[in-house]
């Protein structure tokens, strides 16, 4: 019998034993959504796809788009998958670039249903990052990377908005939910976070920038309105989809932005250009 490390754990040929990928199929370009579906979407933009693996909910394509390798994951929902995810996507790749298209709910009265939102950092609301880090640590995205999302939605022309969001730990309660039957604990959580000037609530966004952090990477998230909290109100599924292809297009855009200014600064860097 043979036996990989209980700390390491390995799939046969040293493939990840969740994400089920092993180094040198992975791009150092990777968009993580959440659905499986949205990752097939991202890949049909693919000039040519190299890799497809599906294994648990983890679907990876890999593939080249503007000449260059770009990797999709869908990682299923919620914190503690991108915990997962991430870290053994950092085993398969030296220096990734991290960036979540994903779906969100406003949180501000003119939140515009169908914008995009591309996050500058995120509360943590969820316990996953716990596992790493005190509870104050902030979770914030890359400077460039918030720079290069911001700058491909407003060449492309999607109304969005930059600013903070909050990752919650699940759906229902925690996103301040009621039911016939069962009822959230704190029903004011999502008052006050729009008092504070968090823009958006998602699931995923603080774990993702608290490792990307912590690895020294960098890690970004550009996230669909589908509903304004305060009003209500929730998009259409074919609006839906519009929607969720901004982010898609958003994000590839993105990595050409990267990829535009690589080297041109120290990593460390913020500049402005000389007046």
């Amino acid at each position: 019998m043979t036996a990989s490390s209980a700390n390491r754990p390995e799939a046969h040929g040293g493939r990840q034993y969740h994400i089920g990928l092993a180094p040198g199929e992975v791009a150092p370009r990777i968009l993580l959504c959440g659905d499986p579906a949205r990752a097939d979407r991202v890949a049909a933009q693919f000039s040519s796809v190299e890799i497809t693996a599906r294994h648990r909910e983890y679907v990876t394509h890999t593939g080249i788009y503007h000449d260059k390798r770009v990797s999709v994951m869908a990682t299923g929902m919620g914190c503690d998958n991108t915990e997962i995810a991430v870290v053994e996507l950092l085993r398969c790749v030296d220096n990734p670039v991290l960036v979540r298209i994903g779906t969100s709910g406003g949180l501000q009265p003119d939140a515009e249903l169908g914008s995009l939102i591309v996050s500058t950092g995120a509360v943590r609301l969820e316990s996953t990052s716990l596992g790493f880090v005190e509870p104050g640590f902030p979770a914030i995205a890359h400077h460039e990377v918030v720079m290069a999302l911001a700058s491909a939605a407003e060449e492309l022309r999607i109304a969005h908005r930059v600013g903070l969001t909050a990752t919650a730990a699940g759906f229902y309660g925690w996103q301040g939910r009621s039911s016939d039957r069962l009822h959230p604990r704190d029903p004011g959580l999502l008052d006050r976070l729009q008092l504070q000037g968090v823009l958006n609530l998602e699931m995923e966004a603080s774990t993702l920038f608290t490792l990307a952090m912590l690895a020294g990477v960098r890690a970004g998230a550009v996230c669909a309105v589908l509903a304004n909290r305060p009003k209500d109100q929730f998009l259409g599924s074919e609006e839906k989809r519009l929607a969720e292809d901004q982010t898609i297009e958003v994000g590839l855009r993105a990595f050409d932005y990267l990829d535009a200014h690589e080297g041109t600064a120290p990593r460390s860097a913020w500049r402005w250009p000389k007046p």
